[in-house]
């Protein structure tokens, strides 16, 4: 691995490729931001713009998006409660109401390190590890990726608020959203009522956006929001700059706890080198298991340092878990790293297990614009810090325009359909209802982020062989249920010794 990186630096280290890279980097990070335009949409825009360029130019670019892109969704997360990207939904849990508390600066601050320290872990076990964690992930059948996705699922009870009932109930609806349209196996229209708008079902960006953002801003505008909004601003601005002059003392809040980063960091990995699986599903999972084995359990939630860590490295460390398939292998570990791969061929270079034997610069260019990335990503995120904290100094009557503005264009430019700027209202009020009645919104978003995968994968199993014991006779099968059912009952314990 030392040729691979020697070949690498030698390969990056030229002064157009590193401006090329710092340009992705701060490009990512504004596509990251920006609600419903996915770094998978940011990536998949940058790939024409890569065709004149040299094979190694050309990836390194794409690997600035992806690195920015992957940590961009850290900023509205915290500031407004609206994750930038899917992979950033378990970070508002904490970072937004850390923001709410009069650390806007700090929330931003430790998301900033955790994704960086998570992205140079990723980077160690890339180039450590990546044949053996690839060689893993091919172990993963539809009967391990569903009980993957059971064990996942049980994150709901985790995050179900106040009320475990209520909390279990907007689980059970965002599942439900989750089976709206075209059956995933056979493409027949299911529960759509005959509603032409149902028929391609509710996009998951579309519910997303509605429930995180829209029903915030209808929230927003009530007069009581309003008027405590204009109380609040100028204690916040004072109190965030505080945080926001000082990274030194958040980095040492983040390495306070190794254990913590190094887990999450380790979990972000492992599940982005399972294909299929993604950024999404490891900030959520990080952010349970540091909520399971913390000390300080009641304060999740609440604006908790631990949580922002936990999401923030889970989240960014799936790149570097992400790109083990996709070079040991060739086999994409998501759309984005698809993308990734159909750049290489463009280039008439063709991925697979040979890719490092026959190709080393490149390979070795990847390592190490991965690397290279992950600084600029530390370095554009501090510098633009001040900027970033002032848009809690923005008034409510100018905010919310202009987000509103912005979810809808996210929501448009998705698929191209009116109807989607429909339901994005619909979905939008339902969430505001489910906010004013104290339900979380949280369980609703991962119903409907995992809800499809487990669907799919079991009904792969069954047509692949409708014996059901080889859910529980093939080991990574049984271990995951296993992990599912202990969880449920360490989280009921749990629950069961605080309102004792």
């Amino acid at each position: 691995m030392l040729d691979l990186l020697m070949l690498g630096f030698t390969e990056i280290f030229q002064i157009n490729i590193l401006i090329v890279i710092l340009i992705g980097v701060v490009v990512g990070i504004i596509a990251g931001l920006i609600p419903g335009f996915t770094v998978t949409m940011a990536i998949v825009l940058t790939l024409p713009l890569t065709f004149g360029m040299e094979p190694v130019m050309g990836i390194a670019a794409m690997i600035g998006v992806l690195v920015g892109g992957m940590s961009g969704g850290l900023i509205t997360a915290a500031l407004l409660g609206i994750p930038g990207t899917p992979s950033a939904v378990a970070t508002t849990f904490d970072a937004y109401p850390m923001a709410k508390k009069g650390q806007p600066g700090k929330a931003l601050s430790l998301g900033i390190w955790a994704s960086f320290l998570g992205s140079i872990i990723s980077f160690f076990l890339l180039i450590s590890i990546a044949p053996q964690i690839a060689g893993l992930a091919l172990e993963f059948g539809p009967w391990e990726m569903f009980s993957l996705i059971v064990a996942a699922l049980t994150i709901i009870v985790s995050v179900t608020g106040e009320s475990l009932l209520k909390g279990l109930i907007a689980g059970l609806f965002g599942l439900l959203i989750a089976t709206v349209g075209a059956d995933p196996i056979v493409g027949i229209s299911r529960f759509s009522f005959d509603i032409q708008t149902l028929r391609a079902g509710i996009p998951f960006l579309v519910v997303l956006i509605g429930m995180f953002a829209i029903s915030r801003l209808f929230n927003a505008v009530e007069k009581s929001e309003l008027e405590k909004d204009l109380s609040e601003k100028q204690e916040e601005k004072i109190k965030g700059l505080k945080f926001a002059l000082h990274p030194i003392e958040t980095f040492k809040t983040v390495i306070k706890k190794p254990v913590n980063l190094i887990r999450s960091s380790f979990i972000g990995s492992i599940i982005g080198a399972i294909p299929g699986a993604g950024g999404s599903i490891a900030n959520i999972i990080a952010y349970d298991q540091a909520k399971k084995w913390s000390k300080d359990k009641d304060k999740f939630g609440t604006g908790h340092d631990e949580g922002v860590v936990a999401s923030e490295s889970g989240n960014n460390s799936t790149v570097g878990g992400d790109l083990i398939p996709t070079i040991a292998l060739g086999i994409p570990g998501s759309a984005v790293t698809a993308v990734l791969l159909s750049a290489l061929m463009v280039h008439g270079i063709n991925p697979g297990p040979l890719l490092i034997t026959n190709e080393p610069n490149i390979v070795g260019g990847i390592f190490v614009a991965f690397l290279i990335a992950s600084f600029f990503m530390l370095f554009a995120q501090f510098l633009g810090m001040r900027f970033f904290v002032k848009v809690t100094d923005v008034p409510n009557r100018i905010l919310v325009p202009v987000i509103l503005v912005l979810c809808v264009v996210g929501a448009f430019v998705l698929n191209n359909r009116l109807s989607d700027l429909y339901l994005l209202f619909i979905i939008g009020i339902i969430g505001y209802f489910f906010t004013k009645y104290k339900f979380a919104l949280a369980p609703i978003i991962i119903g409907v982020i995992l809800g499809p995968i487990a669907e799919v994968n079991l009904r792969r199993a069954v047509m692949t062989d409708p014996d059901w014991t080889l859910f529980f006779t093939r080991p990574i099968s049984v271990t995951f249920l296993v992990l599912a059912i202990l969880s449920i009952i360490f989280t009921l314990w749990q629950n069961k010794r605080s309102n004792a």
